[in-house]
């Protein structure tokens, strides 16, 4: 198993007052060559946006674009002619296709914390599509669910490529096991709150790890820990 860890506190930092975006790979004004994506996962961003602040009108094509919303409550509204509010639990995802615009805004009271993520789509140019689904933290506990995969199902949302992401949240002294895909062979792992060991590596609040060279890995629960594991090709 090869394994490169992402320290929280190496993260790269946004910060427009109504927005603090905390970015683990390069994006927008932040550049690190090191750190250009992890596989076919272009964009890590952990977003902190306050009431009333929110992401305009703006296009996207040909990227999975998958947001996994932690804390507060958020509007979505794209030119799919789709207008939703999302609430914690809630996650979507836009296969941006041929193009798409859209816009969020916090429309509730307390902070919003979603995660964003952009993985390269596996077929260029599909049309556009949104998908919405709720996965309660109250209902997880102590089991690993998926949330996004390629395959077709009506329990998580669909992606546009050979890919995985699945939500943990455990009690400590638990041993979460993980079986990787023929077709991908590569998993970041981000611990979103909590305490986590993979192998000889431990993992406190924010950090990331990526792994690959391996088939299987098991997450070892140190203190109460809630993550979400990112599956993706590491090439072509």
């Amino acid at each position: 198993m090869q394994t490169h860890f992402f320290p929280a506190q190496a993260r790269g930092l946004k910060d427009l007052g109504w927005l603090k975006s905390h970015l683990s790979f390069s994006f927008s004004d932040y550049k690190n060559p090191t750190q250009a994506g992890f596989g076919l996962l272009r964009v890590f961003n952990d977003d902190f946006v306050q009431p009333g602040g929110g992401f305009g009108i703006h296009p996207h094509a040909n990227m999975e674009i998958i947001s996994v919303l932690l804390n507060g409550k958020m509007s979505h509204i794209d030119s799919l002619g789709y207008s939703e509010e999302i609430e914690a639990g809630g996650v979507q995802i836009m296969s941006a296709g041929t193009g798409l615009r859209h816009e969020e805004h916090n429309i509730g009271t307390e902070e919003v914390n979603f995660l964003q993520i952009w993985i390269e789509p596996k077929l260029q140019n599909i049309p556009p599509r949104y998908q919405k689904r709720h996965f309660p933290k109250d209902q997880r506990q102590n089991q690993l669910s998926t949330i996004v995969s390629q395959a077709a199902g009506t329990a998580h949302c669909w992606i546009n490529q050979d890919a995985r992401l699945s939500l943990g949240f455990f009690e400590a002294g638990f041993s979460c096991p993980y079986q990787l895909e023929a077709a991908h062979k590569a998993v970041f792992v981000f611990n979103l709150s909590g305490q986590i060991q993979i192998g000889q590596q431990p993992l406190n609040a924010r950090d990331g790890l990526g792994i690959w060279a391996t088939d299987t890995l098991r997450i070892e629960i140190l203190q109460t820990a809630e993550f979400v594991l990112i599956e993706v090709p590491i090439n072509h």
